[in-house]
């Protein structure tokens, strides 16, 4: 787990008083996921974020590339055209690390984005990255051990489709789901997927939107219309569900606002005390 944040990070710009600007502690990193295997040394990042940089020396420093030529990414998957999930593509630019055909999946709508709108089809130009289309429900193969399946998912789409990712390994999975409108958006479209339970059952671990806790978080807003669901409301969801399954969710993509960020929390004991997990940055499972 490389981050953890919603795509404006935490402290947020503009946001001055917030601790982290003086306490590294206090920071969390835009969301994001490294995937290694361990028998080939192949490396694949979930998201290009704003923090690409530390979040690509975190993955170095955990599971350094046995490839000389950098980034040593066997390829990146991108969620969607939202600030926090592709603009992290700049690093690999002219201007920066200048790498060769980096491969990033991405789909139909996001790769022709990425093609047909500069700075982003400068690197296409200049074959810093690769593009790769995926389509819903296909698997993409990685190697004999590992594939990807991209899940349309319902959120806002004025660039791109959205999707999340089923991570299938020799003997367990993941579900990534960092960003969605609603649990129930998803149930009432059957051409987008199946509910978030038979999912759920599906995998071994689960990474969810938890972009705030409650209506109310942010002062003077209505938040009834907010695009994410509350955890809140994804706790009351799933409480019904068997302990090991309620287990599996561990909640990502935490606003600045969002007071389950820090473990002392009232919120985040909450989370704990219910039976679900916050997501940490660092963190490891085992595929």
């Amino acid at each position: 787990m490389l981050g953890v944040a919603q795509d404006g990070g935490v402290p947020q710009a503009g946001d001055t008083d917030r601790p982290g600007w003086t306490d590294p502690a206090k920071r969390r990193l835009v969301v994001s996921l490294g995937l290694v295997d361990p028998a080939t040394g192949e490396r694949w990042l979930f998201e290009a974020t704003p923090d690409l940089p530390e979040q690509l020396h975190r993955l170095d420093t955990l599971a350094p590339a046995d490839s000389l030529v950098r980034p040593g990414l066997a390829g990146v998957f991108l969620t969607h055209a939202h600030l926090g999930h592709y603009v992290g593509l700049m690093f690999f630019g002219h201007e920066a690390m200048g790498a060769r055909e980096v491969p990033v999946y991405a789909m139909p709508r996001m790769a022709d984005y990425l093609r047909t709108n500069g700075p982003w089809s400068q690197l296409v130009r200049y074959e810093n990255i690769a593009l790769r289309e995926m389509a819903d429900g296909e698997a993409v193969r990685l190697n004999d051990r590992l594939s990807v399946v991209p899940l349309r998912v319902p959120h806002r789409q004025e660039f791109s489709e959205v999707v999340g990712f089923r991570i299938i390994g020799p003997e367990r999975s993941v579900l990534f789901i960092p960003d969605i409108d609603s649990w129930e958006e998803w149930d009432a479209s059957s051409a987008l997927g199946t509910r978030i339970e038979e999912e759920l059952a599906l995998v071994d671990a689960a990474y969810l939107d938890a972009t705030f806790f409650a209506d109310g978080e942010i002062p003077g807003r209505d938040m009834s219309g907010f695009p994410h669901p509350f955890i809140a409301h994804s706790m009351a969801r799933f409480a019904p569900l068997p302990a090991a399954e309620r287990a599996k969710v561990r909640f990502i993509h935490l606003n600045h606002t969002n007071p389950a960020l820090w473990l002392d929390s009232e919120a985040a004991r909450s989370v704990e005390d219910a039976g679900f997990r916050l997501a940490q940055e660092g963190e490891r499972v085992g595929l």
